[in-house]
C-alpha cells in the first residue's frame, strides 16, 4: 500500500545575487535548509540580464542544469564546449576538479530561465575523473497519465515511464511536472531517498496546505510517495520533484568545494591555487565565453557541437 510523506519544512526562495551579478532564487543551501543529503543547493535563475557565471572551479560534487528558456553556454578546461537549448539538461560531475564557465544568452532579449541543482558525491567518488553528460530535450520521455498531468521524466520512473540511464553517479530522481487546475499527482519515491519539490509557477495543495510559487517543500522520509493537487482556482502549475539517496557522510562545503572534512576543503583550495591534483589544466586557462557571449560565438560553438556529435556517430 502506498503511504504519503508528510511535510518537513517549506522555504520561500527570495532573490539574491550570485556569480557576476546574476539574480537567482535559492531555496536549498540557505540558513533555512543548509543541506538535504545528497542535495547541497538549488538555484532558480530567471533574468534578462546578460550576466552569468564566468570561470570558476568545482570539486567533490555534481551539478544538474535544466534550461527552461533561452540558451546557456558552457565551457571547461578540458576543451569541452556546448550550448543548452530550452528543455535540455546537463549533468556535470566535478570529481577531483573542474574549472568551467556558464553563461546565459538570449537572442531576442527575453529572460533566460535555468534551474541548477548541486548534488553531493559519495566519499569514494569525490576524486573521480570529471565528466559531462548532456541530455537533450528530445531524449527526455514524457508521461501523461491523464489530460491534466504531464511529467517530463528526467531521471527515474513516473507513471510507468522510465528515464535515460547512467546520468549521475549519485542515485537520484528528477521529474518536471505540469499540472492543470483540478489535476492531481502521485509520485512514488524510494524509501531511502530524501525528496523535495520546488514550485516554478502556480500553486499546489499539499497535505491540506496551499503552497505558492517560488517555495520549496521538503518532505520527511516517512512514506513511499508524494501526492498533491492544483486548486481549481489556480493557474496551470509547473514544478520539479527531486529525490536522491541519503548519504551517510559529513558535508563540508566552502564555496564551490565539497568535502567530508575541513582538511579536505583546505586541500582543495591549495590544489586549486597550486594547479595540482586535478587542477593542472587550470594553469593559464581562460574560457572563450567568460567575458561575454555574442551571436557569432554562439553560432561558432553550436557548429562545433554539431560537428562533434556527427563525428561521434560516425565512430560508432
Amino acid at each position: 500500500m502506498v503511504s504519503f510523506r508528510s511535510i518537513l519544512k517549506i522555504i520561500y526562495a527570495a532573490e539574491q545575487y550570485e556569480g557576476a551579478g546574476a539574480i537567482v532564487r535559492r531555496s536549498l543551501g540557505t540558513m533555512g535548509m543548509r543541506h538535504f543529503t545528497p542535495f547541497l543547493m538549488l538555484d532558480h535563475f530567471n533574468s534578462s540580464e546578460e550576466v552569468g557565471f564566468p570561470d570558476h572551479p568545482h570539486r567533490g560534487q555534481e551539478t544538474v542544469t535544466l534550461l527552461l528558456n533561452g540558451h546557456m553556454l558552457h565551457e571547461d578546461f578540458t576543451g569541452s564546449q556546448g550550448v543548452l537549448n530550452p528543455g535540455d539538461l546537463q549533468f556535470m560531475t566535478a570529481g577531483e576538479g573542474i574549472v568551467h564557465s556558464e553563461m546565459p544568452y538570449s537572442e531576442d532579449g527575453s529572460n533566460v530561465e535555468v534551474m541548477q541543482l548541486w548534488v553531493d558525491l559519495p566519499v569514494e567518488l569525490k576524486h573521480c575523473e570529471p565528466r559531462y553528460r548532456d541530455l537533450r530535450a528530445a531524449e527526455v520521455p514524457i508521461a501523461k497519465p491523464n489530460d491534466k498531468v504531464q511529467v517530463k521524466v528526467i531521471s527515474g520512473q513516473s507513471y510507468g515511464v522510465e528515464s535515460v540511464k547512467d546520468l549521475a553517479y549519485t542515485p537520484m530522481d528528477y521529474y518536471h511536472y505540469t499540472v492543470q487546475p483540478g489535476g492531481e499527482f502521485v509520485q512514488e519515491i524510494p524509501e531511502d531517498f530524501n525528496a523535495f519539490l520546488y514550485i516554478l509557477h502556480g500553486s499546489l495543495l499539499l497535505n491540506t496546505e496551499v503552497v505558492k510559487e517560488h517555495n520549496s517543500v521538503f518532505f520527511n522520509r516517512d512514506g513511499s510517495a508524494l501526492s498533491g493537487s492544483v486548486p481549481e482556482d489556480s493557474k496551470t502549475t509547473e514544478f520539479v520533484v527531486i529525490a536522491g539517496k541519503a548519504l551517510d557522510q559529513p558535508i563540508y562545503q566552502y564555496g564551490p568545494f565539497v568535502e567530508t572534512s575541513k582538511a579536505g576543503i583546505n586541500q582543495a583550495f591549495f590544489d586549486y591555487q597550486m594547479g595540482i591534483n586535478g587542477f593542472e589544466r587550470a594553469k593559464g586557462w581562460e574560457s572563450e565565453i567568460g567575458h561575454g557571449v555574442t551571436p557569432k560565438l554562439v553560432k561558432t560553438i553550436s557548429q562545433r557541437q554539431e560537428d562533434a556529435g556527427k563525428l561521434q556517430k560516425d565512430e560508432l
